[in-house]
């Protein structure tokens, strides 16, 4: 639910498939917005808030946003239960699902903060198995496993509780009410055996590149250059500033869904397009 995180998926996406698979990705769920947290005294000024504050962010990512945000998300426990459960179902159906989570928020303005409200944003990925995910989402098991992720995003290495850099979102860590202090999101923790880089924020794809160069000299290659309809069967939904980094030759493919949002164009799969929330709500004709 973090608009930063949102917006550097451009460049995870990239970052991913130039490592292909050569390392070993983990995702940590932080819990950004806690059961615990007090409850804002004014939901409506709270929420105009918050969109002012994600379509800033917008202006640095151009990360596309909903046109219209209903309300603040009341919780991150639900979707990163959902997220994590997902995953048991292998690494393609959590990714599919997790990016369905994010435009929930992100392109529907609704945030999937409800155990209800996160699996419905799942309707058809393929190959999940809805009653499965229910089930594990509900488990002991999952629980612990974002109880274990809250944890640990708690516990920053050293290296990012000062930080000093030219981005709009350095990536400092923040300060907790308890006196404690998180990662601030997206955090990258690359880890070898011989040592560790901390990449937190909002950063370009070469801050990336130069950490894994640092740490293994050679294990990052040009991620391969995909075609736009390869680009967009491999990945269902592409953003603006995703399509430009992750296809390249001319765009749009046939077939391919434009949606539209405040902040530029999310462009579905056909397939996708007929069974996504987030795509138009009346029939479009292929492009």
């Amino acid at each position: 639910m973090c608009p930063w995180a949102w917006g550097s998926d451009p460049v995870f996406r990239a970052l991913r498939t130039a490592l292909a698979d050569r390392a070993r990705w983990r995702r940590a769920y932080a819990i950004l917005f806690d059961d615990d947290d007090d409850p804002a005294p004014d939901p409506a000024a709270e929420t105009a808030y918050y969109a002012r504050y994600v379509e800033e962010i917008g202006t640095h990512t151009r990360a596309p946003r909903a046109a219209r945000l209903s309300r603040v998300a009341a919780s991150s426990w639900p979707s990163s239960l959902v997220a994590a459960a997902a995953e048991l179902q292998g690494s393609e159906i959590g990714d599919r699902v997790l990016r369905r989570l994010r435009e929930s928020v992100f392109v529907r303005g609704e945030p999937a903060d409800t155990m209800e409200a996160a699996v419905s944003a799942t309707r058809g990925v393929p190959g999940l198995d809805t009653a499965r995910l229910r089930s594990d989402a509900a488990s002991a098991g999952v629980l612990e496993r974002v109880r274990a992720d809250r944890a640990e995003a708690r516990r920053p290495v050293p290296e990012v509780l000062s930080v000093h850099s030219g981005s709009p979102h350095p990536g400092a860590a923040k300060e907790t009410s308890d006196g404690g202090y998180r990662y601030a999101l997206p955090t990258l923790l690359l880890r070898t055996p011989s040592g560790r880089r901390a990449v937190p924020g909002w950063r370009p794809y070469a801050a990336y590149a130069a950490a894994v160069d640092e740490l293994r000299a050679g294990l990052l290659d040009d991620a391969p250059a995909l075609s736009p309809p390869e680009a967009l069967e491999r990945h269902r939904s592409l953003t603006e500033p995703e399509r430009q980094v992750l296809a390249r030759g001319a765009w749009p493919p046939p077939g391919a869904v434009p949606t539209g949002t405040a902040n530029g164009l999310l462009w579905l799969h056909p397939d996708e397009a007929s069974v996504n929330p987030a795509g138009p709500s009346e029939p479009s004709a292929p492009l």
